[in-house]
Parts: C-alpha cells; sequence; structure tokens
C-alpha cells in the first residue's frame, strides 16, 4: 500500500513525466493553478526554487514564463504559507489575509496610514510601476524620510494590504504597480466566508497531493474556528467516501483521495533533482512518514554542523528519495559542480540510476546556464 500512496503522491505533484504535461507557457500556468502555489525564494546557488519547481514538471519552461503569466493576468504574487506565486482564480481567498491586516489584526504589519505610504500611493498613481530604488534616489536628492528600510517597509506592508501588486520582476527586483491596474476585469473580489476558505485549502491540498495529513491541510493556518470548519469539511469527506484514512507504518495517519488513487500511474524510473522548497517537500513530516525521508535545508545550520552540504537538492528516482546531491553554479564560468553526493541506504539499481543521474545532470547544468558539468564526485561514489 506504501508504494501506492507514494506512487499516487507523485503522479499529483506533477513529477511522472509518463503523465505527459503541458509544455512551456501553458504549461506552466497549469502547474501553478494545480499546485495551488510555487514559492519564491531569493537563494541563487542554483537556479531560483521558483523557476527549478516549475522546470522539474513543465518541457519546455522558461524563466520569463512567470512575467509573461502575471503580465496576461493569469497569476499573481502573494503569501501562501510563504511569498509564492498563485493562480489569479484563487485571489479572493488571497483577500481574508489582506482584510485582517488592514484591520490592525496582524502584529508584523501595524502602521497603516503612514504619511509615507500615502505618499508612495500617491506617486505609483502618478507616475507607473515603481521599484523600491525609485523611491531611494529620491532621498539621495532630498533631505526626506525616503530611506531604503522605511521604504521598504512601507510598500511590504502596502502589498499586504493589497494596495500594490507585484507586477514584473527585473532579475528579483520587484516592480510595484496599483492592484487596481494588475487586476483583471470581472475578478471575483468578495471576500470568503471562514467555510470557503476552509473548503479552499481542502481543495487545493486534496488535488495537489492526493495522500495528505490534517497538519498539512491546516499548515501554518491558525484559530480554532478554522480548525473546526476544516474538521467539519474532513468528516463529510470521509463519510461520502471520496477520502479515505490510512495508517503508515510509522504510526501516522493520512488521508488518501479514493477517486485519484485508482488512477495512480507508475512513475518512470527518471531522475529529478528537486529544489528544497519544492511542493512534495515542504510538509517535513508526511515526507518522512510516506517517503521514509528526513530532510532538512542546511543552509540556515552552522558550517560546522552540516551532514551534507549547504544547498543539499534531494534527488528522486521513480517513486523513491534515493540521493542527496550538493551542487553550484558558477554562472561566470559557465560550470556546474557537484560538491558532494550522499546516497540513501535504499534499494534501487544503482547501475541504471547513476547513468539517468549523469544525463539528468546535464539536463540541470543546461537550465542553469551552465555549458560544463564538473560531476567527478558522481564518478567517484559509483565507482568508476
Amino acid at each position: 500500500m506504501s508504494s501506492t500512496l507514494r506512487r499516487l503522491a507523485i503522479s499529483r505533484q506533477g513529477l511522472n513525466p509518463s503523465l505527459r504535461p503541458d509544455d512551456g507557457l501553458i504549461g506552466a500556468q497549469r502547474a501553478i493553478e494545480h499546485l495551488g502555489y510555487v514559492q519564491i525564494d531569493t537563494l541563487s546557488v542554483v537556479e531560483r526554487a521558483h523557476h527549478h519547481v516549475l522546470w522539474s514538471r513543465v518541457p519546455g519552461y522558461e524563466p520569463d514564463h512567470l512575467n509573461a503569466l502575471v503580465r496576461e493576468q493569469k497569476v499573481f504574487e502573494y503569501w501562501f504559507h510563504a511569498a509564492s506565486y498563485l493562480p489569479m482564480r484563487d485571489y479572493r481567498f488571497a483577500l481574508r489575509r489582506m482584510s485582517a491586516i488592514r484591520r490592525g489584526e496582524s502584529r508584523y504589519f501595524k502602521t497603516l496610514d503612514s504619511p509615507l505610504m500615502r505618499e508612495i500611493l500617491a506617486r505609483v498613481r502618478g507616475e507607473g510601476p515603481l521599484k523600491a530604488r525609485d523611491f531611494e534616489r529620491r532621498a539621495e536628492r532630498r533631505d526626506t524620510t525616503w530611506g531604503s528600510r522605511p521604504v521598504r517597509r512601507a510598500l511590504d506592508t502596502l502589498f499586504m494590504m493589497g494596495e500594490l501588486m507585484i507586477c514584473r520582476r527585473e532579475g528579483m527586483e520587484k516592480v510595484y504597480d496599483l492592484a487596481e491596474r494588475v487586476l483583471p476585469e470581472g475578478l471575483d473580489l468578495s471576500v470568503p466566508t471562514l467555510e470557503e476558505y476552509a473548503a479552499y485549502l481542502f481543495e487545493t491540498t486534496r488535488r495537489a497531493h492526493g495522500v495528505f495529513s490534517w497538519k498539512q491541510l491546516l499548515h501554518l493556518q491558525k484559530g480554532r474556528a478554522l480548525r473546526e470548519a476544516m474538521r467539519v469539511i474532513v468528516d463529510a469527506q470521509l463519510a461520502d467516501g471520496a477520502i479515505e484514512e490510512v495508517v503508515l507504518a510509522d504510526g501516522s495517519s493520512v488521508y488518501v483521495d479514493c477517486e485519484a488513487l485508482e488512477s495512480a500511474a507508475q512513475p518512470e524510473p527518471t531522475v529529478k533533482v528537486l529544489s528544497p522548497f519544492d511542493n512534495v517537500l515542504i510538509h517535513r513530516d508526511r515526507l518522512k512518514s510516506l517517503f521514509g525521508f528526513e530532510y532538512r535545508l542546511e543552509s540556515y545550520v552552522a558550517a560546522s554542523k552540516r551532514e551534507y552540504g549547504y544547498f543539499c537538492l534531494p534527488v528522486l528516482w521513480g517513486d523513491t528519495f534515493v540521493a542527496r546531491i550538493d551542487t553550484k553554479a558558477h554562472r561566470a564560468e559557465g560550470r556546474l559542480e557537484v560538491l558532494s553526493l550522499h546516497l540513501e541506504g535504499v534499494a534501487f539499481d544503482r547501475e541504471r540510476f547513476f547513468g539517468a543521474l549523469n544525463e539528468g545532470l546535464r539536463r540541470f547544468a543546461q537550465f542553469n546556464g551552465c555549458l560544463m558539468l564538473d560531476a567527478g564526485v558522481v564518478d567517484e561514489v559509483c565507482g568508476r
């Protein structure tokens, strides 16, 4: 049963290449709509997480696709459990957080009507899309309050309130515009009820994962009322036979989408070098219980305490995590360096895997803009 659940989880995440996903721009849009969000991260040891997650799923994905989808009003940037790209169709579900911030209910965003914020809005309204540096340059010319930290804090607050939106990025630099000029006409702007919001969280999780835990459903969500609303939904789904509860080998329980289970496909034995922020990895307890894979990102760990490397990437082979590989893109040299490779203690066809790994790393190097692959460590581990 556990192997079937792993196959289901991989298939629902769009990591099974035999399912023939859409490619290019439309593939990126549909991937974000299916996953519900793609997390944005600034670390650039290799290509950034939001591009990496989509490249792992979408043939022909290019980094400029995200700006194109924002421009075409198909996706938008906001907060899920972290900064993310989200489907535009789900915009109304972000309104609950925006409304709470406007009401002063967030301890992180308390100054909601400062002269600086009003002037930022006036400038964007009059001048069009602007970046933080556009305000900071003004501070250099005049003795005003337009310093870097106040400006960025004000921009973040206006963004989280929903007054400003990000209309594009230039590299990682955000370009802000008024929300009314970024949102498409006819978009549903009604604030969802608590029950609607709970149903949105449930459906997003079920659709994207197929196998999911109670903790996943409420990941970083707070409030007793929301938990109670979610319990009503789960109990109803169990009673209808839409989902079933399954106890895993370690004693933890998960919910399984019964309809999706019937069509779970055996993944092709293809190597996937995944981002540490990949959607399939983000719920660490479920990852360990379902896949037997215990993972943490060691970028935030002191160098002396790292086991696997600063930015060690999980390696998926079929429906099993079989290795961790630490890589670094030396973009100026056009070289992807493999710093270390650690195999997991699981049974798999290693000879076949190493051939596929080398091919996967060549594709990964190209994705990172590197023509050279420095993978001597791989040859050492496989005994070549």
